[in-house]
C-alpha cells in the first residue's frame, strides 16, 4: 500500500468531481491525489512521517488555474503604485509625489491602474496635465485595461517619442495640433519605448507584443528578469493559483522558466504561447510547433498561438459593428483582415496547435468565430478547443456558434462593469442596447458552450477568490439587461476544472480524485458556507503544488 507524503484533514473539501464532490480530507503521496475522502478512509495511508495540515473546518479545493494572465508584466508591475479607485488631480498628485520621494532613483515612475477619466470627465489626460503632477522626472499611467498608457513630457523626451514616431497600424501615439505628442499612447507598440525605461527594458512586454530582445540580455539583465518572474510566481502561489495560462510568450520568455525549473523555482506550472502578428507569414507557426516540442512538462509547456483581433472600448479601439454612441465614424478596426486570419487559423489547426484570440468588441469576435469555422471546413471537425479571451460584446447572431464549433469563451468576472470596475464609459460608448448581449456568461453556458474564468492579471486583480465572488454577485448594468450571475459551483470550476479542460488537462489536474496532480488550496475559512460577496475576504491558508508546499500563510 502507498504511503502518505501529506494529509490535510478536518477540511470542507469541494472536490469538483461529480463524482464525488465533497469530502472531509484529502492524502498525497508521490506528487499526485492519492485519496479523497473520509478522515478515517483517508488516515489508513498514514505513518510517522507524513506531514499533516489541519484546515480548521476551512474549504479544500483543487489548485487554482488562472486561464489568462501576463506573467512577466504582473510581475514587473507588483511594486509599482496603484491608483485604483483614487480620483481628482490633488489625490492622484499627492500619492505620485509621495512615491516619487519614497523611491528617488527611479529611472521611470510608472503607475498603475489609472482611470481613463480620473481627473474628471471634462479633463483629458495629457503630458501638459501629469507635468503639473509630477514636472522633472519620467511618469507613465497604465490605464487600467493596460491598453492604453499616459506619459509626462519627461518621459516622452526619454523615450525619444516627444514629436512622434511610426507606429503600426492599430496603435497610436497621439499628436497634438502643435506638432508634438499629447502623452495619449495607444497600444503596445505605442508605449513600448516608454516602458523600455523601466528596470526591466522594456523585456517583459515583448512577449506580449511578438518580439525577442533586440540584443541577447547579459547576464544581470537575464539575472533581473528571472527574479521579476520567481516574484510573480510566488505571488501566484500565495493566493492558491498551481498554474496560469499566459498570454504572451517568447523564446527568450520559454528561456527563463525553464532555468527557473532546472533550478526548482518552477512552484506555479505554466502554459505558454507563440504571439502571432499580423503580416507574419504562415511559417511562422512553425515557431509555435518548435515550443511545443522543446517544452512539454506537467510544469511548463507550449502549444498555443495567441493572437490579438482588437484593442478595449475604452479607448474606442475595439472593433464594433456599429459606432461608438455619440461618435458617429469610429467603430475601432481589427488588426487582421478575414482573409488573412482565415488563413493562419487553418493552418494553425492544421498543425494541432490550440488558438486564443483577444476580441473584444463584437465586430472582432465574429471575425474571430469565422476563422474558427474556416478551420473546421478545411481541416475537418476535431477537438481543438480554440478559444476566445473577453468577449466583451457578442452578436447575438453569434451565441450559438459557440457550441456549435466548440469553441471556448474564456472571460474574466472582474471585467465586468458594475462589478470590480465601474460601468463607465463603457455603457456609454456601446450603449443599453448593446449591453443586453453584453458580458454574457450564463446567456453563453445556457447554449451548452464551455467557459472558463480568469483575471487577466496584471490588468485587473489575480486573486480568484475576487473573480468567483464577482461572478457570483455582479448585477445586471440596468434594469432590464439580463442577469448573468454564477453560483458557487459554477463560478469554482471556472477557476478548477473548466482551465484544466481549456489546456488539455483534465486527465492531470483541475479536481481532487485519486491519480490526480495534487494542486491544492487551503482556504480560511469555509466558503460554502458564507455570502458569494464575503468570499473575496477568504485568504489562501496554503498552497500545493505537485505535492509539495509552495505557500503557508504566516511563513517566512
Amino acid at each position: 500500500m502507498n504511503h502518505a507524503d501529506l494529509i490535510i484533514e478536518n477540511a470542507r473539501v469541494l472536490t469538483m468531481d461529480d463524482d464525488r464532490p465533497r469530502a472531509d480530507a484529502v492524502a498525497t503521496s508521490g506528487g499526485c491525489i492519492l485519496a479523497v475522502g473520509d478522515r478515517s478512509d483517508v488516515n489508513q495511508f498514514a505513518t510517522p512521517a507524513t506531514r499533516r495540515i489541519d484546515a480548521g473546518g476551512a474549504s479544500v479545493l483543487p489548485g487554482f488555474i488562472d486561464s489568462h494572465i501576463h506573467l512577466f508584466a504582473g510581475g514587473a508591475q507588483l511594486n509599482s503604485l496603484s491608483l485604483a479607485g483614487v480620483t481628482g488631480f490633488d489625490a492622484i498628485a499627492s500619492a505620485v509625489r509621495a512615491r516619487a520621494a519614497a523611491d528617488p532613483g527611479a529611472a521611470m515612475l510608472m503607475v498603475e491602474q489609472a482611470a481613463y477619466f480620473m481627473f474628471g470627465d471634462d479633463q483629458p489626460m495629457t503630458r501638459h496635465l501629469l507635468d503639473r503632477v509630477l514636472p522633472d522626472r519620467p511618469l507613465a499611467l497604465f490605464a487600467s485595461d493596460h491598453h492604453t498608457m499616459w506619459a509626462n513630457t519627461a518621459a516622452l523626451a526619454a523615450a525619444g517619442i516627444l514629436h512622434g514616431r511610426d507606429v503600426p497600424p492599430g496603435n497610436e501615439i497621439v499628436m497634438g495640433a502643435d506638432g508634438m505628442a499629447t502623452g495619449e499612447l495607444r497600444e503596445f507598440e505605442a508605449f513600448a519605448p516608454v516602458n523600455a525605461l523601466t528596470p526591466t527594458g522594456g523585456r517583459d512586454m515583448l512577449g506580449l507584443s511578438g518580439h525577442e530582445p533586440k540584443t541577447e540580455p547579459n547576464a544581470a539583465q537575464r539575472e533581473v528578469d528571472k527574479q521579476t518572474l520567481r516574484a510573480a510566481l510566488a505571488y501566484c502561489a500565495s493566493l492558491g493559483v498551481t498554474s496560469f495560462h499566459n498570454m504572451d510568450g517568447n523564446f527568450y520568455q520559454f528561456g527563463l522558466l525553464e532555468e527557473i525549473e532546472r533550478d526548482g523555482g518552477m512552484i506555479v506550472r505554466g502554459y505558454v504561447p507563440f504571439r502571432m502578428l499580423p503580416g507574419m507569414s504562415l511559417s511562422q507557426l512553425g515557431k509555435g510547433v518548435e515550443m511545443r516540442r522543446r517544452w512539454n512538462s506537467d510544469q511548463l509547456k507550449g502549444g498555443f498561438v495567441k493572437m490579438f483581433m482588437d484593442g478595449v472600448i475604452e479607448s474606442t479601439t475595439a472593433h464594433m459593428v456599429e459606432d461608438y454612441c455619440g461618435l458617429p465614424g469610429q467603430s475601432g478596426m481589427s488588426y487582421f483582415e478575414q482573409d488573412e486570419f482565415d488563413a493562419i487559423c487553418v493552418e494553425a489547426d492544421r498543425l494541432g496547435l490550440q488558438i486564443a484570440v483577444h476580441a473584444i468588441g463584437d465586430k472582432a469576435v465574429n471575425r474571430t468565430l469565422n476563422g474558427y469555422e474556416a478551420a473546421r471546413r478545411a481541416n475537418g471537425r476535431r477537438d481543438s478547443r480554440h478559444r476566445i479571451e473577453h468577449i466583451e460584446m457578442l452578436l447575438p447572431s453569434d451565441l450559438r456558434r459557440f457550441a456549435g464549433l466548440g469553441v471556448l469563451a474564456s472571460m474574466q468576472p472582474t471585467h465586468a462593469p458594475g462589478g470590480y470596475y465601474p460601468a463607465e464609459p463603457i455603457l456609454s460608448l456601446v450603449g443599453r442596447e448593446r449591453m443586453k448581449s453584453a458580458y454574457a456568461w450564463q446567456t453563453i453556458r445556457d447554449t451548452g458552450a464551455r467557459l472558463v474564468f480568469a483575471s487577466d492579471w496584471p490588468v485587473a486583480p489575480l486573486d480568484p477568490l475576487l473573480g468567483v465572488a464577482t461572478a457570483m454577485t455582479c448585477k445586471p448594468t440596468f434594469d432590464g439587461a439580463p442577469d448573468q450571475r454564477q453560483g458557487l459551483v459554477n463560478s469554482i470550476a471556472g477557476f478548477t476544472r473548466d482551465g484544466a479542460f481549456t489546456e488539455f488537462a483534465e486527465d492531470r489536474k483541475g479536481v481532487l480524485k485519486p491519480g490526480m496532480l495534487a494542486d491544492i488550496v487551503v482556504l480560511d475559512r469555509d466558503i460554502a458556507q458564507v455570502p458569494g460577496d464575503e468570499i473575496a475576504g477568504a485568504r489562501v491558508a496554503t498552497t500545493v503544488c505537485g505535492g509539495q508546499i509552495t505557500y503557508q500563510r504566516g511563513a517566512a
